[in-house]
Order: structure tokens, then sequence, then C-alpha cells
């Protein structure tokens, strides 16, 4: 099927796709928009499909496929320690170590992502027994903290690029998720120094002699590696960004995005890149951030479809579509069209923002259909209303 040559069906739309614009507009309101297509027939049903709304969190379908488009499922970004120095035979550096951070959302204590993130990330302290290995004992100088790959801007538009409450910090040099702590107590006011701090005390545990205090640095050009840790893959930081509709990690993956492939690790950058991703599989998007919390994140719901129809051709098929949450069982959907046709046959990503509620996504039918929708609330009143009317929907849609 080629995607350009999905249309509107001609003439009275089905009893179906009556109930399906009657549910739509009850949840949303009438300014909603909805696109339902099965992947090898064609058009089901549409009503106002080429409206441009706000995404909300559907923003991350586009974050999420560009990453794995650019970056490669397997990719793993690294967080590596550097030295100015040199290591003599008595085991000492003659100069200083640096924590260059590659733009990893994993990274963090066990502790941490053990409580809060189901036990994916990248553990800070493994460098800690590579050092040891390296046969290093004592350091005469101090250690850094190199978070340039990014901009130092810690938030959205959404939060005037401040910390919001709704994303923790971000940093070139994330530690913990942007959190001052493994408890999450509170977010920290500057990540790297956090994330090295954490490390020079990992260290001195260890019994390596090391300066007090850590500083802000750019890593030397001629600088040695003396360690290095590597995230999960993209693959799973893309699921670990849409189950949970993971906001840190979304914006932390649009960075590394623009630092990779759009010249600067910024917002703007990355932004700048998923839009190029996105003309180039036949689709549109307005990016204003990654994770969908700016309003000004629009598209319309065959522009959604359509990045879903070609995700589901892409070499990285299999990675991106079992990454959504699945109804019922998982994520923003646990729970959600329970004893349905829908429940556990739909991957589906949803979003909310005041008075916008979004649900697009895969259902892979008992007929063999594999149908593809996408529904954009953009007047919501009630959030638990539009919830039950889009459940009725892709209840409907898994059916055919």
């Amino acid at each position: 099927m080629v995607i350009a040559a999905w249309a509107a069906p001609a003439g009275a739309a089905s009893p179906k796709c009556e109930a399906m614009r009657d549910w739509l507009v009850r949840g949303g309101g009438p300014a909603s928009g909805l696109v339902v297509v099965d992947e090898e027939r064609g058009t089901i049903c549409t009503r106002a499909p080429n409206r441009l709304r706000s995404l909300a969190s559907n923003m991350k379908l586009f974050t999420t496929a560009a990453a794995l488009a650019r970056l490669g499922p397997e990719h793993r970004i690294p967080t590596r320690l550097y030295t100015d120095g040199w290591v003599s035979l008595d085991g000492v550096v003659h100069g200083s170590l640096y924590l260059r951070g590659g733009g990893d959302p994993a990274l963090g204590s066990p502790a941490f992502y053990g409580r809060f993130l189901g036990g994916l990330g990248t553990n800070l302290f493994a460098l800690k027994a590579q050092v040891r290995a390296a046969g290093i004992e004592r350091v005469t100088g101090r250690l850094y903290a190199d978070d340039t790959i990014f901009d130092r801007l810690r938030g959205v538009a959404d939060s005037g690029y401040g910390t919001s409450p709704y994303i923790g910090p971000l940093s070139g040099l994330a530690f913990n998720s942007g959190y001052r702590d493994a408890r999450a107590s509170g977010f920290a006011s500057d990540p790297a120094r956090t994330a090295a701090a954490a490390l020079a005390r990992s260290l001195r545990g260890a019994g390596i002699v090391l300066r007090a205090g850590v500083s802000l640095r750019a890593t030397p050009p001629d600088s040695q590696l003396v360690a290095e840790v590597r995230s999960p893959s993209v693959e799973r930081l893309a699921e670990a960004t849409n189950v949970p509709s993971n906001n840190f990690y979304a914006e932390t993956l649009i960075k590394l995005l623009g630092a990779r492939f759009g010249g600067a690790g910024t917002t703007a950058a990355g932004t700048a890149v998923v839009e190029r991703f996105a003309r180039s599989v036949g689709t549109s998007v307005q990016a204003a951030d990654g994770s969908g919390l700016t309003r000004g994140n629009r598209a319309r719901p065959w522009d959604v479809v359509r990045l879903l129809s070609s995700m589901h051709v892409d070499d990285a098929a299999d990675e991106f579509i079992q990454g959504l949450p699945l109804t019922s069982v998982e994520g923003t959907v646990d729970g959600r069209m329970e004893g349905s046709a829908a429940a556990g046959r739909c991957r589906t990503k949803t979003g909310t923002l005041t008075g916008v509620s979004a649900l697009s996504g895969y259902c892979f039918n008992r007929s063999g259909r594999v149908m593809i929708f996408s529904i954009l609330m953009a007047s919501v009143r009630d959030l638990g209303l539009a919830h039950r009317e889009q459940d009725r929907i892709a209840a409907l849609v898994a059916s055919y």
C-alpha cells in the first residue's frame, strides 16, 4: 500500500465509522480528529484528518522513531573517563580526570534505577572497577565533569527552558534522571557536578586518592581514555521512553539527535533532525521539543498514521512497535480496554495536556488485519470521558 494513495472512503460512512466519529466528538469536542486505516486495504474512517492539533506525548512517537532510525536500535551511548596526564609505574596519575557525558539518559546508580526505572540503567560506578584494573591508586589533580555535548538549558519551552516539575534538569552528563540523590528527594542544581561528585566518592571508597572537590571543564583534546560505560541499547531506551511516557528520556534523546546529526546538542537542533526524518518517511510534524510538553508540538492525524505506517515496514519495525505499551497490560494503558477486543492486541501511545488527549497506535486483529489509527482530541473537558471514548474506538478498530 502506497501511503500517499490513502484517502477518505468514498460515499457515506459506515455505521462503525459513524460510531467512532460520534465517540470522538463526545470525548474530545468538535475540534478533534481521527484517522483509521487498514494497512492492506486502505482508509476505514476519518474525521477532520488534516487539521493541525497539539500532540501532547504522541510527540514521543516521532522522537523515538527518529532515534531508532538515525542512531540504530543497537547503539549504546558512551560515558567516558579520561585523563590529561600520564600514569607512572607506582599507579599515580600525574594530571586530572575528566568524566565526559555522552548524553545518556539512563546514567545513574543501581539504587536509583532499580527503584524507579525497573532496573534499566547505566551504572556510573562500574567505572571504578576499570580504574582499579588500570592500576591507578592516586590522582594528583581533580575530577572534572564535562557536559559539553549539550547546552546547559535545563528544560524546554513549556517551562521557559528551566527545570520543570515534569522533567528533571537536562544535561549532557545527567545522573539519576536529574535528581540529587537515589531517593529522588529533589532535583540537582547541576546534574554534571552531581555525577562527578558521586563518582569521586565511589573512587575514594575504593581507596583511590583524589583531590577534594569537583568542577566543570571540557576534556582536553589529547586526553587518554581510562574507562567507559555504555547505556542500554537505543531500542530499550525508546521503550523506556514510550511505555511510561518518560519526558526526561525523550528530551535527552532529542538533544542527542541534535548533537549527533544537527550540529548542536540543543532542543532546537534535535527538533530539526526529527522534522527532517519525518519528511523523509512521507509525513510531517511541527516539533517544539521531544516529549510533547510544549503545545507547539503539532501534527495532523494523517501525519501520525503515516509515521506509524512507515515504521511498520522500517528496519527497526519490531523494536519500535514492541516498544509501545500493550493495551490493558503495561505503562500508560495498563488497565485500559480490559475485556474488549483491543485488550492485549494493540500497541499504542497516549498523550495528555490540559484540554488535550491523544491515543495512536497499531491493532493486530484476530482477522489478521493490521490496523493503524490516530485519535487527537483537542477540546477535552473530562479526561476520564475522553479515555473511555478512545477505548471504545480502539476496541472497534480491533474488531475489524
